[in-house]
């Protein structure tokens, strides 16, 4: 039977992936405490980054918004393989977003809403979290956005 936050993730017509392998010397989560720390997690689909380059050039600030939400799904991914059960998360604590752009480019927030919004929709009011948003001149991979985040386990 599938749990409270399982159900919700149907609901949004979301299907969490397998959870993706570390590209470098690092673990994909930490589990501390009650706090999962999760890696930085790309817009990957089918193993493959669905959205490459820089937002405000060959990606658009929609596109890098969906690149943001499929980085968070892929947080879940991993954040079920950390906890086990996605029943088992109290609140989502922390978000941050990098954002591969040009200097010129200014509307980090709104693409990683792409990524609050979903916590929210997913995780109701436990889904509000503080963040950290900053542009960056690349990312592994050429991709377009990268999320990492910190969850707290009932």
């Amino acid at each position: 039977m599938a749990g409270r936050i399982e159900q919700r993730l149907k609901e949004l017509g979301i299907t969490l992936p397998v959870p993706a392998a570390p590209i470098a010397n690092y673990v994909p989560y930490v589990v501390t405490g009650k706090l999962v720390v999760i890696s930085g997690q790309i817009p990957l689909r089918d193993g493959a980054v669905a959205y490459a380059g820089k937002v405000g050039e060959a990606v658009s600030a929609e596109e890098g918004k969906a690149a943001a939400r499929l980085c968070f799904v892929n947080l879940l991914a991993q954040l079920k393989a950390a906890a086990g059960d996605l029943d088992q998360v109290k609140r989502v604590v922390r978000l941050g977003g990098f954002i591969a752009a040009p200097p010129s480019f200014t509307q980090h927030a709104a693409v990683m809403n792409g990524a609050s919004d979903v916590a929210v929709e997913v995780f109701g009011e436990a889904g509000r979290h503080a963040r950290s948003t900053i542009g960056v001149p690349s990312l592994p991979a050429d991709a377009a956005v990268e999320v990492e985040g910190m969850f707290e386990l009932a």
